[in-house]
């Protein structure tokens, strides 16, 4: 049955773990809409032939339906939305929480392409590999305006933002070629940024990862450039630990919750924080990349402004790698609320 009802919709092959819960959910709003949907057009046309006015002199009687019809009318489309509702939001968690155990990929989209970066492997433009039957996480931003990855085989879609990081993750279930494509207008070229997933064995992978690692540059799918970043081994958190203390963040800013000279990175993430001109602030994903950038802009009341910008010394995943790091570091009952003391203070100023 649902190769059949798959067939009837057009809709694309089911490629990863997400597809079929997906197209049910897609089935049965369609079914509903379309039973529910013709039950009103039949109980329309019965009612105008029933009740039609059969003379110039018939007058329309006044009707007072009993409060069980009322209920009727109203609750039983009432309960398929709330069905409806309750089923997608599930969904859509599922598809928001991304295992433990994911692999890494840094994307970064620009006009009009898709950049990858793996943490164990190679940079590459409009191609990303992956092992099938594993669960690849995807931390994405945008260089230049708001623009959408999309794989219809994947049933994913997640929108990919300039200044944010957002995330979707999947596991491919088969082996084969999967399109990308931006599902939000980007410009004249929008059309043209496509690029392709290909799933690989996980055996083929592995040969695939040696082979890159091997220094056989020529097999990449694109030489990489100066904005480019090739980590080596381990996920984004690790990466950002390394980084963190090669680039020195870690001798004026704190993980224990300490007063520095910069503030601690403790319990940081998306605390709410006063600064020096008495506005409050929400320390996400947005406000640390500026902070890193641009870190004389917004000063947290008590620090002084000495930490350097690091723009053009770090490159989109360092910067995302960093902000994975800050964000993992939270203590067992993460307290949330104004800034009032050292452990609460957030990353600018050094």
């Amino acid at each position: 049955m649902n190769e059949v009802l798959r067939r009837l919709l057009f809709l694309p092959d089911q490629a990863s773990t997400f597809a079929r819960d997906v197209d049910r959910l897609h089935y049965f709003v369609i079914i509903t809409t379309f039973i529910m949907s013709t039950a009103v057009g039949l109980t329309a046309i019965f009612f105008f032939v029933r009740y039609r006015r059969r003379s110039e002199t018939q007058t329309t009687p006044h009707i007072e339906p009993a409060l069980w019809m009322e209920a009727l009318f109203v609750g039983t489309p009432l309960i398929f939305f709330t069905l409806w509702f309750f089923l997608g939001f599930r969904e859509f968690v599922r598809q928001q929480t991304p295992p433990s155990d994911s692999m890494d990929v840094y994307v970064m989209g620009k006009k009009w392409m898709w950049k990858f970066a793996y943490p164990d492997g190679p940079n590459s433009i409009n191609v990303l590999r992956v092992p099938a039957g594993r669960n690849v996480r995807l931390l994405m931003t945008s260089r230049d305006v708001i623009h959408s990855f999309y794989v219809p085989e994947f049933r994913i879609k997640q929108d990919v933002l300039p200044g944010r990081y957002t995330q979707t993750w999947f596991n491919a279930t088969m082996p084969g070629r999967y399109q990308i494509l931006c599902a939000e207008y980007c410009g004249a070229g929008h059309s043209i940024m496509r690029g392709e997933v290909i799933v690989l064995k996980p055996q083929e992978y592995e040969n695939w990862l040696a082979f890159q690692h091997r220094g056989l540059v020529a097999t990449q799918d694109a030489q990489p450039t100066a904005l480019d970043f090739a980590p080596p081994l381990g996920n984004m958190v690790d990466q950002g630990r390394r980084i963190a203390a090669e680039q020195g963040c870690l001798k004026c800013h704190t993980t224990d919750g300490t007063r520095h000279i910069g503030p601690t990175w403790l319990d940081l993430y998306l605390r709410r924080e006063r600064l020096n001109d008495g506005s409050i602030v929400v320390a996400d994903e947005a406000y640390l990349t500026e902070s890193m950038m641009d870190p004389a802009l917004k000063v947290v009341e008590g620090f002084q402004p000495v930490m350097p910008s690091f723009q053009g010394k770090l490159a989109g995943p360092e910067v995302a790698a960093l902000v994975e790091y800050i964000k993992s570091l939270q203590s067992d009952a993460v307290r949330i609320g104004p800034s009032e003391g050292p452990a609460y203070a957030p990353i600018r100023g050094r």
